[in-house]
């Protein structure tokens, strides 16, 4: 069900682009709410729009029609207010700032982020103890494997204090281990903040875990295929992943990738 006062509002959205092969119709008709504090993901098939709706939102790009609008404003304005952290499929840190500053960076340069304070430096520093880096604080990007950067790019996209999270594919790039613990220690974070995000994924799984609600595409030009509520209790854990309620999600969304792949 949609929200009755969304923070995020998507009414008849399209986008297409034109390319060197030709036109390519992103999105068609998208029709979609995000409550306040609520945790959605988007996923489907390869080339569905699904990072394009992602930028959509973030006020990146503009909808060739329908509308986009973020507290009732249109994204852009939500933008130029710090509305937004960003989490992309790399950390993107910068290499000659150590951890403590690379996190810090967002917060120096926006000072606020849509009403709200950023976080302090002590608390700051506890987060990134709390995710296992207290003690690579002064250390660069190199010295840091890939799970570990991207939990300092996690960090960063909280630090900030921003009510809304677009996070694309964070943790895409990490073995199944690592993301596994990544998906837990995003948990962790967002229940601490309330921050509303929108989450692009293809992992099914992942999607049932973190997720509120489940926003399956279908093929190009991407539509909303179905939009499942995922009813596992909060706060998530492991043992939810082994139980039936959870299998039983996660066969639903697949049934409805699979019917949204030849739609």
């Amino acid at each position: 069900m949609s929200p009755s006062d969304p923070i995020i509002s998507l009414r008849g959205v399209s986008k297409r682009f034109s390319t060197r092969r030709g036109e390519v119709h992103a999105l068609d008709g998208i029709d979609l709410d995000v409550a306040r504090g609520e945790l959605v993901s988007l996923i489907g098939p390869s080339g569905c729009g699904k990072s394009t709706l992602l930028r959509l939102v973030g006020g990146l790009l503009d909808p060739d029609a329908g509308t986009v609008t973020v507290e009732g404003a249109p994204p852009r304005a939500a933008r130029a207010t710090k509305h937004f952290g960003f989490v992309p499929q790399t950390p993107a840190l910068l290499p000659w700032r150590t951890v403590r500053r690379n996190v810090a960076l967002l917060s120096e340069v926006n000072r606020t982020a849509g009403g709200k304070v950023a976080l302090t430096t002590e608390v700051t520093h506890a987060l990134l103890d709390e995710v296992g880096l207290g003690e690579f604080l002064d250390a660069y990007p190199h010295e840091l494997s890939g799970g570990m950067q991207q939990r300092v790019s996690l960090v960063r996209a909280f630090a900030l204090g921003a009510p809304i999270l677009l996070m694309d594919e964070p943790f895409a790039a990490l073995d199944e281990i690592t993301r596994a613990e990544m998906r837990y220690l995003l948990l962790r974070l967002w229940e601490g903040t309330g921050a509303t995000t929108l989450f692009v994924t293809h992992s099914i799984a992942e999607a049932v875990l973190l997720s509120d609600r489940v926003v399956v595409l279908a093929a190009r030009p991407g539509r909303i295929q179905v939009v499942e509520d995922v009813t596992l209790p909060r706060p998530r854990h492991e043992a939810q992943e082994d139980g039936p309620e959870f299998v039983e999600q996660v066969r639903r969304i697949r049934h409805a990738l699979l019917q949204g792949r030849s739609a």
